[in-house]
């Protein structure tokens, strides 16, 4: 396709990403700009369809960074409204359930003060907040490229070109992507972000940290009986149905008219080829202590997400010349909390108090070293150093894990005096398929256990068929001479939405074939190819699931 002239809009700061962490960036920013009398332009780029599309999480939201960005966010009508009642913390063997005294429980996993909600509801009221601010938002379209200026800085980013067909040729449709450049951007992707990947590789911005590590979250929504509904409940569960060496956990929150949001996290460090995430979370639900809350209920919503896991160990430098990286794109969650909104809030905040101050001085372009300097100094550092460990201690077995938290967050208090360190990124962790136990997961039965494809059915998932496949692949050779050869096409199990399949073609011979229109956007195929050969890009602007209440 020739060179199309693409159209330019100047900002002074353009936000890639309208979740938590990118609107708490643009309303902080607008927020100083009305306190101080000093005019800033502000634009939100959004992939989804609209602000909240795309959001998944669990989620049980601490308010406190909240609190900070908007004080008065009850009076304002925040979807905050199930607090937490009571805190589980159950231990589950494949037909018990052991519960830890709430005096043992650590404080990480102490939920009081916090609420229950739905994170896609709670990203559309922020939408709503930056926009009564002026930010201009801008869903639907998809940041595919970064831009960059003569000195090797970041000038902004282009927006992907719509319309483009299957083999590559503008269709009637088409429109070109348009650039957006501004004095800084800032990167809010969420987590694998694909341009967040091109700057930590241009920039070695993860030079001398340990290797990110990633989960993959699945999670369903349920409208339940009644007499089965404990609003404000929180159950957080650990053991069966993974094994001792594999990192995960799963989680039901009681809120709303008799909603219940289940759902599991499996780490993608995970060695054995033949695990399906998908199948251990439905597999989980049968459990003879989980599976009453199901009975008599619906199950309204499905949809899964990669979540950043590896925390303060793995955060990689968050600034560059002309940009900077804030939330799951950089890798703030806490995984020993299960949570992840208040410190992405909390990281928009801290870049655009560094990004006004630069832009009140008249600077463009440099690096905001104001804003790490202030998250060195700040209350989510001292939380995310007490939580160092959490992942890491899950390498040496769940046993091992689950006694060293203990002591770390609950004899310690997280005032821990050792550091230990991963070298391995999660793609290196599977093991040949012939030397790894074959796991029999059984059929749904389309009541308590569903298949993918019923699944991503309730996700609202849509893309345009006759356009380039957003799933890309390095070497097409690949996933049959090495990911089926060697360990038995893990894509076809690790993928949470029925993308990845392996089929016969005319002569009998075994190809990948990839149903991109299944697709989630959850990356894991990016994280966890074991080549690295599958690539996620952004689809045309808009496309994907369409998250409601998730």
């Amino acid at each position: 396709m020739s060179e199309v002239e693409r159209e330019a809009m100047e900002y002074d700061v353009v936000v890639v990403g309208g979740g938590p962490a990118g609107l708490a960036t643009a309303i902080r920013l607008k927020q100083l700009a009305q306190e101080k009398n000093h005019e800033i332009s502000v634009c939100v780029l959004e992939k989804g369809g609209e602000i909240g599309a795309h959001i998944l999480s669990g989620a049980v939201m601490d308010p406190r960074a909240l609190t900070e960005l908007i004080p008065d966010w009850k009076e304002k009508g925040a979807p905050l409204d199930t607090p937490v009642t009571e805190d589980k913390f159950l231990f589950l063997s494949k037909t018990k359930a052991q519960a830890t005294p709430n005096f043992f429980l650590p404080p990480c996993f102490q939920n009081h003060g916090n609420y229950i909600v739905s994170l896609s509801n709670v990203t559309k009221w922020l939408g709503e907040q930056a926009e009564a601010l002026d930010v201009d938002i801008f869903p639907g379209f998809a940041a595919a490229e970064v831009l960059y200026n003569e000195e090797g800085g970041v000038r902004g980013v282009a927006t992907g070109d719509v319309g483009v067909l299957r083999n590559g040729e503008p269709g009637p449709q088409y429109q070109p992507g348009m650039e957006l450049h501004a004095r800084y951007t800032v990167f809010a992707e969420g987590s694998r972000g694909q341009l967040g990947r091109e700057l930590i590789a241009r920039y070695e911005l993860d030079k001398g940290k340990d290797p990110q590590s990633y989960g993959i979250g699945i999670k369903e929504l349920w409208e339940v009986d009644p007499a089965q509904h404990q609003p404000g409940l929180v159950i957080h569960t650990s053991g069966w149905p993974l094994d001792a060496d594999t990192y995960g956990g799963s989680f039901l929150y009681h809120y709303g008219e008799n909603l219940v949001a289940v759902g599991m996290v499996v780490g993608l460090d995970y060695s054995n080829p033949w695990l399906s995430p998908f199948e251990e979370f439905q597999r989980y639900k049968t459990h003879p202590a989980i599976r009453p809350t199901f009975e008599g209920g619906k199950r309204i919503g499905y949809g899964a997400r990669a979540l950043t896991a590896g925390g303060l160990l793995s955060l990689p430098k968050l600034t560059f010349p002309g940009g900077v990286m804030v939330g799951c794109e950089a890798g703030f969650l806490n995984a020993s909390r299960i949570k992840g909104s208040h410190a992405a809030l909390k990281s928009g905040m801290m870049a655009a108090e560094a990004a006004f101050d630069a832009l009140v001085a008249e600077r463009q372009h440099d690096e905001l070293t104001a804003y790490p300097e202030a998250f060195e100094k700040s209350w989510l550092r001292e939380e995310l150093h007490k939580a160092r460990n959490f992942k890491q201690w899950f390498k040496k077995g769940q046993t091992v894990a689950v006694f060293m938290t203990g002591i770390e967050q609950w004899l310690l208090r997280g005032k821990i005096p050792w550091t230990i360190h991963r070298t391995k990124p999660d793609h290196e962790c599977l093991q040949p398929a012939s030397s790894c136990a074959r796991i029999d997961y059984p059929k749904p039965d389309g009541k308590l256990t569903f298949d993918r494809l019923s699944s991503v059915y309730l996700s609202n998932t849509n893309h345009e068929e006759d356009q380039p496949v957003h799933l890309t692949l390095k070497d097409p050779s690949v996933p049959v001479k090495v990911n089926l050869a060697r360990f038995g096409g893990p894509e076809a199990r690790y993928c949470p939405a029925a993308v990845y399949e392996f089929v016969k073609d005319e002569n009998g011979e075994d190809q990948l074939q990839i149903n991109a229109q299944n697709c989630v956007h959850c990356k894991t195929c990016d994280i966890k190819d074991p080549t690295q050969n599958i690539v996620w890009v952004a689809p045309q602007g808009g496309e994907g699931p369409v998250y409601t209440g998730l």
